[in-house]
């Protein structure tokens, strides 16, 4: 009769360890394809003839050449590493056109890694640290924190676009889809019935981030993730320098806080304006709804805009949540940055136009006193021939 040893198993599946990780070991110092970048990489060889056609540049990197320079001319000394005796640096530009390209279409780095002949761990570390570097260098410079002048400017550009006074901003919240992390349960698993984390921004008239808090869960509700955010707390403790209120437009009553609007998933507040609920409305609530809607509308369009200029929104970001975040908040810079320095080339058009979004999330408190008391001011204003649209009972009459 034979006897099997506990030690004898230990010790063949220990052999079996070693022959698999050599059998695993890496047989080239350099890939002989990956050799050939400098012959025949994507970088070296259209790079070049991309610069000779500003169309085509501004196709492939979603930017103009005189924006891609300025951008480089930023992040030049944080992209610019130096050549050691076992191989050549990636440089800046080509660092810098891997992670645009990236964000641009949403190609897998596997993908990347055919088109550029790096390595796909190379790669991802590329994308991870040049969006790291956009939001380092670019933040101060195209999302400053606002002023009490940057308020007031914000809110005439929504009086002169959509005949909202005293607003200071279009608040929304935006799911961005993510694999699911592993260990992390249902936190990422939203209402859409997919994991994401949530992008809560607020925009102004020309569809440009001002605040922005980016990688909640996915399970929390819009109000959740807005009362907890550091925006939602200085908006609460009064420390956004918020103009002290004035009068609208016209008026002779008295003076109206400055305001921002949101959709049904928030609370009411004295500085944040939802819609009346959808039940019982009278024809003044009504008019309301369809003004706000017209202000709120933007960072729809935002949104929009976003997600249309960098596709790698429009589709699941096979990263990590906190690499995740990474590339939101350098997409999110991107936006503003090519909002400023490509105007032209962005002309809002009819496809950017976003509906507002009618969510399903219940309300998480009752609104206060003093919010309900600022909606009805808005109200009676809308309704007042000071504040009333020529064309609002038409709107609201064709929306029923």
């Amino acid at each position: 009769m034979e006897y099997f040893s506990i030690g004898s198993f230990f010790g063949s599946l220990a052999i079996r360890q070693r022959c698999w990780t050599k059998s695993r070991r890496r047989r080239h110092w350099i890939h002989p394809i990956v050799a050939q970048r400098h012959q025949k990489g994507q970088f070296h060889t259209i790079y070049n003839d991309l610069r000779q056609d500003p169309f085509k540049f501004n196709s492939y990197c979603r930017m103009s050449m005189e924006t891609f320079d300025n951008l480089l001319l930023s992040l030049h000394p944080h992209l610019n590493f130096m050549d050691t005796c076992m191989r050549r640096s990636i440089s800046a530009e080509q660092r810098l056109l891997v992670t645009l390209r990236f964000l641009a279409t949403g190609n897998s780095f596997a993908s990347l890694h055919f088109e550029f002949l790096l390595g796909i761990s190379t790669i991802s570390g590329i994308v991870c640290h040049t969006c790291q570097v956009i939001w380092q260098c670019l933040r101060e410079a195209v999302m400053p924190t606002p002023k009490a002048e940057d308020w007031l400017r914000i809110a005439e550009g929504f009086y002169q676009s959509a005949q909202f006074p005293n607003c200071i901003g279009s608040l929304d919240g935006k799911h961005i889809r993510v694999k699911k992390p592993p260990h992390s349960g249902f936190r990422y698993f939203n209402y859409k019935q997919y994991f994401s984390v949530v992008l809560m921004a607020l925009a102004d008239s020309n569809y440009r981030f001002v605040i922005v808090d980016i990688g909640a869960y996915g399970s929390t509700s819009d109000s959740r993730i807005f009362s907890d955010s550091r925006m939602g707390e200085r908006l609460r403790e009064n420390q956004l320098a918020l103009p002290e209120p004035r009068r609208l437009p016209g008026s002779a009553g008295p003076p109206a806080p400055f305001v921002i609007v949101a959709g049904e998933g928030f609370a009411l507040s004295p500085h944040l304006m939802r819609p009346f609920p959808r039940r019982d409305l009278d024809e003044r609530k009504r008019i309301f709804n369809y003004r706000l809607s017209r202000a709120r509308r933007y960072v729809e369009c935002a949104f929009g805009i976003l997600s249309t200029k960098w596709r790698v929104f429009m589709s699941s970001i096979q990263m990590n949540p906190e690499n995740a975040t990474l590339v939101i908040q350098a997409c999110v810079l991107l936006h503003n940055f090519t909002r400023i320095h490509d105007a032209s080339a962005d002309a809002d058009n009819g496809q950017n136009m976003a509906t507002p979004v009618i969510f399903d999330h219940s309300r998480t408190g009752r609104p206060g006193a003093a919010g309900l008391a600022v909606r009805e001011v808005y109200a009676d204003y809308f309704c007042s021939p000071e504040g009333a649209l020529p064309w609002q009972m038409e709107a609201i009459r064709g929306s029923r």
